[in-house]
């Protein structure tokens, strides 16, 4: 009995439109994270780096896994 494999390979395709879409998302979710965090009255810093990560992750996933 033959495994279930995938037609083209299994790897994980990223295109270009996924690229710009994850930079886009990434940018937008630091935007708002900015937004909040000065409207909750948090350090600059921390909510700083903490948006640039947060950003960063969810663009990293939206390209990756080709939303």
């Amino acid at each position: 009995m033959a495994a279930l494999t995938p037609l083209d390979g299994g790897g994980i395709k990223t295109s270009r439109a996924s690229l710009i879409g994850g930079i886009a998302v990434a940018i937008g979710v630091f935007v708002l994270w900015q937004a909040l965090a000065r409207d909750l009255g948090l350090g600059y810093f921390a909510s700083l780096v903490s948006g640039a990560v947060v950003g960063a992750l969810t663009g990293l996933w939206i390209w990756r896994a080709d939303l």
